[in-house]
């Protein structure tokens, strides 16, 4: 349930930013909660031709949401997978890097340069909600040698965070996930969900809970967390015997790699507070309605934040910290040309094979 204020917090973070491929606005807001665990990142220039976008919903504290925002992007585009131009291994490689980077004496050090106060249920020191800017976000990379210290033997953090985030070049467009934010995307007005929600009661994720020893007691993990892969919560990855992909609780994320066609209008990443509040189909069509009466994307997106936001907090929805990044694409074929500079026919730009995709409650699953 978490705690709650007496009146909610809504006043908005909220950002645009566009290129000649993509425009993109964003907008997050604190609501009823407490505490402001969500955080994001929006680069439209990760390299030359890639731009990244992700959400990271924290639980148990914030810093993990925070480090993610800081430092995903970063170890993907540093990795060997990336240089060798397979962008969905070096998504995958990173999520697991964040657990590796969260331990030991720079572990911890990082974790309280990230904020300005300890949780007394975490022991974490945490603070104001972060996201990167383009100018401070891949101007170095760090070896993360090393460190000798009192907190050496630091196993990371007991807090987690979910992470969705999705990577835009030319026309492929690569997803991952771990946890239960989603990206989806609207092809012609119809919803595709990118990602999967990584519930506990799912078969897959059972059958790993269990066999790593732990159990479901009320649709949660060890009674405890409601969601089945997260980055962080270190309490659930103790297992010396287990690599990390076969822990009770796993960073281990789902990658989805498609081409974009010009029959796709945009996508969007968000937290479960908007999931929770609208299906993927219904944000789609309420999108739709409104992308080109407001004035710029993060409007919209508002717009969503304020449309989800429950009146009270007697029934529980709409009462989370809310999250969304809105992606627009730019016609595709006018970024396609051939070597000569001429640009390719439309018929090229035609859409891969949908039909009979899995219903998925919300939206079809591509």
């Amino acid at each position: 349930m978490g705690v709650y204020l007496s009146t909610p917090k809504t006043e908005k973070v909220s950002e645009d930013g566009e290129n000649d491929k993509l425009k993109f606005g964003l907008s997050s807001m604190q609501g009823w909660r407490a505490t402001m665990e969500d955080a994001h990142s929006a680069l439209l220039d990760l390299d030359n031709d890639t731009a990244f976008f992700g959400v990271f919903d924290g639980h148990g504290g914030k810093v993990v949401a925070k480090f993610c925002a800081k430092y995903l992007h970063r170890e993907v585009l540093h990795s060997e997978a990336y240089a060798a131009g397979d962008l969905g291994a070096a998504v995958h490689r990173a999520y697991f890097r964040m657990d590796e980077m969260m331990r030991g004496q720079r572990g911890w050090r990082e974790l309280q340069a990230l904020g300005d106060k300890i949780n007394q249920f975490t022991g974490i020191i945490e603070g104001l909600i972060w996201s990167p800017k383009a100018s401070d976000s891949n101007d170095r990379h760090d070896d993360w040698a090393f460190e000798e210290g009192p907190h050496s033997d630091f196993t990371g953090p007991n807090c987690g965070s979910t992470a969705c985030v999705a990577l835009v070049r030319n026309r492929q467009l690569v997803v991952g996930n771990a946890g239960d934010s989603r990206c989806v995307i609207s092809r012609n007005g119809q919803a595709y969900n990118l990602s999967r929600d990584h519930k506990p009661e799912l078969e897959a994720e059972r059958e790993r809970i269990q066999s790593a020893g732990g159990y479901i007691q009320m649709g949660r993990v060890n009674g405890t967390l409601n969601l089945s892969r997260a980055i962080g919560d270190m309490e659930f990855k103790q297992n010396k015997f287990l690599s990390p992909d076969k822990q009770i609780l796993t960073a281990n994320p789902d990658i989805n790699i498609i081409e974009l066609c010009d029959d796709d209008e945009f996508m969007v990443l968000a937290c479960d507070g908007i999931w929770d509040c609208m299906s993927s189909q219904q944000l789609v069509d309420f999108i739709r309605e409104h992308i080109n009466t407001e004035e710029s994307l993060s409007a919209v997106c508002e717009r969503v934040l304020d449309r989800c936001l429950a009146p009270s907090t007697m029934g529980g929805e709409g009462c989370d910290n809310m999250t969304m990044i809105l992606v627009q694409f730019k016609k595709l074929t006018a970024q396609h040309k051939d070597a000569s500079g001429a640009q390719q026919p439309a018929g090229d730009a035609g859409c891969s094979e949908t039909h009979g995709a899995e219903e998925n409650g919300s939206g079809k699953q591509v």
